[in-house]
């Protein structure tokens, strides 16, 4: 009798234990309090950053052909190659042709769906936050001294898959001086002497905001940051490198349990003059809406208690928030000299192939039902139920199980913008054109996405 009691007793015991353990694992509340020494903490994570990192290259080397293969005489707007072909990989024996014949139970079913196109978690998943490609973080040490280095993880996607850098910039207000970033990353060191007697003061201020460092989830002064000194934080142009992007990636603050959060690709600023919604999934109305919100939640996982912790920026919205926008608003897309006035190609200036990639991304490719002209953004958010295909599974931490509704990014000087997709999952615009065939069930031929590609190359 007294085992019985016991085990009873142990039972209770072990119970209550997991069910502490349950809570804590599905929390949205992030711990304030942290108990373990700052030493302790980075010793932990620096000794599984190894460990971590071959993790995440493992899965990318298995889903993707991460080769450096340039396309023919296709370049960024400063000059940077282009990356060409799919690289999804597929399961062999299953030509492209093929897995876009069947339907999507079919794909289902037998587990065709290409790992490419699943959701991509975050290098590490589990933990999340702001992570930064290693040119940028070089850059900003050598202006500022100001270290983006985060002892527990690194970027993961190799850097020929990602914007040029320094990135050009384009003034709505200026186009006769084409590029003003006289090539260089504009930070709180040289933005005044670059852009006084160009902007008017009320947008220097706001520029100024852009590039000024403040507190954030793993960058600050906290026992519980992931840097090794502690750190004056991050500036908005720390993501938005120029305007533009670097492709720095991170979690969306809004979803919970973590699992389910999605990554983040950090999309471009240009072009937010002709945009009404912003954030890739959040729908928020204004460019004011969103630069506020980046400050007061998104930089802390959208906790305030953390960010009280850890020291939030609080924008006044009348005029730091005002002055912010507006000098965003001035961001404009790189020239296309082959479009006209409404976003159409000019026989005379496009190729042949290019000329057919628009009567089929007009046509049979079905684009033009989201991405319409003359910036090719409907301005609205889809879902594209990517969850028809696949089964719900785990991959490094993240979740997979839907994708929800999606912001329409504009199209405009999309060969610029490389990951693509809300979360980076499509590394070039091949990958692209094979997910949205797949996914829209259009059944192009080989040519008909061959000449998808040049069109968008032309936007």
């Amino acid at each position: 009798m007294k085992n019985t009691r016991l085990a009873c007793v142990c039972m209770v015991v072990v119970w209550a234990v997991a069910a502490d353990t349950t809570q804590a694992q599905t929390s949205s509340y992030a711990p304030v309090v942290i108990t373990e020494d700052f030493d302790a903490i980075a010793a932990k994570m620096k000794a599984a950053r190894p460990k971590v990192m071959k993790r995440q290259m493992n899965l990318l080397n298995a889903r993707y052909d991460l080769s450096d293969k340039p396309a023919g005489g296709v370049t960024m707007s400063r000059g940077k190659p282009v990356q060409e072909g799919v690289r999804a990989k597929i399961r062999r024996g299953i030509s492209w042709q093929k897995l876009a014949m069947m339907k999507p139970d079919e794909i289902r079913r037998k587990g065709l769906f290409p790992k490419g196109f699943l959701p991509l978690p975050h290098p590490n998943h589990n933990e999340g936050g702001m992570v930064f490609p290693q040119f940028v973080i070089d850059e900003i040490n050598r202006q500022e001294q100001r270290d983006l280095t985060r002892f527990d993880l690194d970027f993961d996607l190799p850097d020929h898959f990602l914007p040029e850098f320094p990135a050009p910039i384009y003034l709505t207000t200026r186009l006769d001086l084409g590029d003003v970033s006289q090539g260089k990353v504009v930070t709180i060191d040289n933005y005044y002497e670059l852009f006084n007697g160009i902007l008017n003061p009320k947008q220097i201020e706001g520029l100024r905001l852009l590039v000024t460092p403040f507190p954030q989830q793993q960058f600050n002064q906290t026992e519980d940051r992931r840097s090794q000194r502690p750190s004056r934080g991050v500036s908005c142009f720390d993501c938005h490198s120029n305007g533009h992007t670097a492709a720095p990636t991170h979690l969306v603050g809004d979803i919970r349990p973590q699992k389910f959060r999605h990554r983040l690709d950090t999309p471009s600023l240009r072009g937010v003059n002709i945009q009404r919604l912003f954030g890739s999934q959040r729908a928020l109305k204004s460019v004011e809406d969103f630069t506020e919100f980046e400050q007061r939640a998104a930089y802390f996982d959208g906790d305030p208690v953390i960010a009280t912790k850890k020291g939030a920026n609080i924008l006044e919205r009348g005029s730091q928030v005002h002055f912010m926008a507006e000098f965003q608003a001035l961001l404009d897309f790189p020239p296309a000299p082959a479009l006209d006035v409404f976003g159409r190609l000019d026989g005379d200036k496009a190729t042949e192939s290019e000329l057919r990639g628009q009567t089929v991304f007009f046509g049979k490719g079905a684009c033009v039902e989201c991405h319409s002209r003359p910036y090719y953004t409907d301005n609205l958010m889809h879902n594209l139920k990517t969850e028809r295909f696949y089964k719900p599974q785990m991959i490094n931490g993240r979740y997979a199980a839907a994708d929800g509704p999606i912001k329409t990014f504009p199209l405009r000087g999309i060969k610029d913008s490389p990951p693509y997709l809300h979360d980076g999952r499509l590394l070039t615009l091949e990958d692209t054109v094979e997910f949205f065939n797949l996914i829209l069930e259009t059944k192009l031929t080989e040519q008909e996405k061959k000449d998808m590609v040049a069109f968008m190359r032309a936007l």
